[in-house]
This record gives C-alpha cells, sequence and structure tokens, in this order.
C-alpha cells in the first residue's frame, strides 16, 4: 500500500497522527509511547492507509540507492495512526508470514541489496510497486517464523530497555546540573532562610549545602553565586585537531561517531576505511562532541572510546576536553543547557547548512563556579554517565550478536530449537 498523505493540515479533513519518514527511518519499532506529527486526512485516505499492528513499513524513496527500503514494524495498535508520504505499506497474509519475521527478513543485507538494486532515478532515488515485491526472502513454516522473531525480538527488547534506563539516569544528573548551575537552588535556599547551617534537604545533605555561597550576585550573565566567576568557553576546554585519513588504511575498522550515527541514536558505526572517503578528526577517551552543523538541532556527545581504539568524527564535531578543574560530566550538561544552546544558534552563518564558527563558540561567556562545587557534582553524576556508558556498551554488543544472528537463522544454519 503506497502511501501518499502529506504533512499539511487542511481544512474539511479529519485529524489524525502521521507517521511520517523520520519515525520509520531513525527506529525499528513504531508503538504508541513515539511523538507522532498531527495532519489531516481524508477518509479515503484513513481506510487506505491505517496502520495496523503486525504491519510493515519501509521508505519508498531517498536521495541515495543504498538508502531505501528500510523498514520498520508496527509493534502495536495506534489509535488514529496513519502512514506519511514516502512510505510503502506492507501487511502480512497472516496464513503466510508473521509481520516480526517480515521486519527482521527484510532488515537483513540480502533483502536490503534486492531494495538497492531496484532502486530508480538519477538525484533522487525511489522504489516502483512492482519491484517491491520481486524481493525474494526465506520463507519457513510459521512456527518458525515466530520462533526467529521472537529470538531476534528478545536482543531488541532488552537494547530498548537499556535505552530507557539510558534516558532515566542522564535525566537524572541533568536535573542536577539545572538545580545547582542553572537555578542555583542550594544558594537560593540560604538566602531564603529556607535552610539553616547543619541541616539536611531533601536530596542535599549538609555538607554539599555548606560548599554554597549564601547569596547572589549581579553579573552580565545575571545573577549569580557570589564567589564565582565568568569566563569563556575556550576557559574550560580545550579542543582536539589531531585528524586521521581512513581512506589511507582502507581495511583498517574505525569506530565512527558521525552525525546520521547521532541521530539513529547516538551509536558509532564501525566502518572500514574503505568506505571514509574524506578526512576525519580523532576522537581521544574522556572527551565530549559537541556538533556546529545545524545548531537548531543540539548535538552533544559524551563519548566511550578505549585507549586502542581507532576512533573518529566527522570534521562538523568539536573534540572537546575539560581543563581542570572542570570535568567532562560538566562539559557535557551545559552543552545541553537552553543558555548555552542559544548562544550557538546566535553565531551561525550560511542559509542551508548552518554553521557556528569554533572560534566564536570558543568565546561564548560561562559559568566558572567553585571548584569544591564542580568536584562535589562530578562526584554525584559520575556514577549515573558509568552506568549509561555500560548500558550503550552492552547494547552495541547485543545489536552485535542480534546481528550475526539474523542472516544464519533466516537461513537456517542456526536452527530455532
Amino acid at each position: 500500500i503506497i502511501s501518499n498523505v502529506d504533512k499539511k493540515t487542511k481544512p474539511n479533513e479529519h485529524p489524525v497522527l502521521l507517521c511520517n519518514y523520520t519515525d520509520v527511518y531513525r527506529n525499528s519499532f513504531i508503538q504508541a509511547d513515539m511523538d507522532f506529527m498531527n495532519a489531516t486526512a481524508t477518509e479515503r485516505e484513513i481506510a487506505k492507509c491505517s496502520l495496523k499492528e503486525g504491519d510493515v513499513i519501509i521508505t519508498k524513496d531517498s536521495e541515495k540507492y543504498d538508502d531505501i527500503g528500510v523498514p520498520a514494524l508496527m509493534r502495536e495498535n495506534v489509535p488514529n495512526l496513519v502512514c506519511g508520504y514516502h512510505l510503502v505499506i506492507l501487511r502480512p497474509l497472516i496464513s503466510e508470514i508473521d509481520g516480526a519475521y517480515l521486519f527482521y527478513a527484510l532488515s537483513a543485507r540480502q533483502a536490503q541489496l534486492q531494495f538497492h538494486s531496484y532502486a530508480n532515478g538519477m538525484t533522487r532515488f525511489g522504489l516502483r510497486k512492482g519491484d517491491i515485491g520481486l524481493v525474494e526472502i526465506p520463507l519457513p513454516p510459521l512456527p518458525a517464523q515466530r520462533a526467529i522473531a521472537r529470538i531476534l525480538g528478545a536482543f531488541d527488547d532488552k537494547i530498548a530497555l537499556n535505552a530507557k534506563m539510558n534516558a532515566t539516569l542522564e535525566a537524572m544528573a541533568r536535573a542536577l546540573f539545572q538545580a545547582w548551575f542553572v537555578n542555583f537552588e542550594p544558594v537560593r535556599a540560604k538566602q531564603s532562610g529556607r535552610w539553616r547551617p547543619g541541616q539536611t534537604l531533601p536530596g542535599m545533605p549538609a555538607a554539599l549545602y555548606d560548599l554554597f555561597p549564601a547569596e547572589l550576585t549581579p553579573t552580565e550573565l545575571g545573577d549569580i553565586p557570589a564567589g564565582w566567576g565568568i569566563g569563556a568557553f575556550g576557559d574550560i576546554v580545550s579542543e582536539s585537531l589531531d585528524k586521521e585519513k581512513p581512506f589511507e588504511s582502507p581495511d583498517a575498522v574505525f569506530n565512527h561517531f558521525s552525525l546520521p550515527a547521532y541521530n539513529a541514536g547516538k551509536i558509532p558505526t564501525q566502518d572500514k576505511g574503505s568506505t571514509i572517503k574524506s578526512v576525519r578528526t580523532i576522537v581521544k577517551p574522556d572527551t565530549v562532541l559537541l556538533s556546529r552543523l545545524n545548531p537548531q538541532i543540539p548535538r552533544v556527545w559524551l563519548v566511550d572510546v578505549a585507549e586502542d581504539e581507532r576512533a573518529i568524527c566527522s570534521t562538523e564535531f568539536m573534540v572537546l576536553s575539560a581543563k581542570a578543574p572542570f570535568r567532562r560530566n560538566y562539559i557535557y550538561f551545559l552543552g545541553q543547557t537552553t543558555h548555552f544552546h542559544t548562544q550557538i544558534k546566535s553565531l551561525v552563518t550560511g542559509t542551508i547548512h548552518q554553521r557556528a564558527r569554533v572560534h566564536e563558540i570558543l568565546r561564548i561567556q560561562t559559568l566558572l563556579p567553585d571548584a569544591s562545587v564542580l568536584k562535589a557534582f562530578d562526584e554525584l553524576v559520575s556514577d549515573f554517565t558509568a552506568r549509561a556508558l555500560n548500558c550503550k556498551r552492552e547494547s552495541l554488543a547485543l545489536a552485535a550478536m542480534r546481528d550475526t544472528l539474523l542472516p544464519k537463522l533466516l537461513s537456517g544454519e542456526v536452527r530455532v530449537e
């Protein structure tokens, strides 16, 4: 079923939730907790393009022939959800094929290569309806299909659980940063008399309160804790400029931190040097990546890199190390604040691809808290961020195991029993 439902809201049409191209491209599974776009559709479009549990949706168009036919599975019914433009709904005949199995079969390299070979176009590529139907996949009996889908789905369930845990841990650390370094809650508690020396308030032992001053003072950044300073972003970070030419090591495998990898879940790809045609920046351990491209979309990446890894990133990322007494957790959460993000957006140049200049980013005014407060913050949040990185590390291993099993299960080389 080829969808022609666009993103526009039109009078005399019915309100719907729209599953659009990026929802499918960036997610393996479509489910109710996603943030769908509001749009409208006609009764005929709703009847034709409403999505059901078990449907597989694939991307129909792309700017590259080898970036087409990307599948996503409807894991549950979502009321009033309609498939958007540039997508195709594949509705399984339940007597022949299981929807989850179909999703995994189309995710396999063998099926993806077929989609790529059928892609038509010059500057933009598309799949014809008839060509989609020519793609061949293994078709074991239904019980085996369901067993294969259950095995592979267990990996994806654990990866999804890790992602939720990771989001929760980062949210806890971000809330603490906001309380201490943006809203100055401990200082305001002292200033207003809500705290007395030696008193422990919820979530804040007395020993930590003692680290904060008792009043705010006016500055060009607004009111800040007395005794804290103001400096430039370049006073608290240093930028690594070391470069790598991956194409000169064609057989080497690089841990590749790219903008598409960030957008797809902040999981770096494992790419051979032969596939990377331009110069990259070397990513060192204990650094933070900050994108200067299209900064209306904030991209700040706490990387997980070992000393012996060959890790690289797009030159659109700044590779930042913290200067003492600052530590990388502080840099990471500072980069996510509204004030810092607004400052970078104000520096952009260009039209289609807007960039902020590095030297101007390093001049952004920033707070210089007391060293003892910085140390206390890092000690509190290091456990959160370490556990979050462990979740990502485990998810990478699980994804590799799933991807290794996928073709073996589909071919019968590994039997489900």
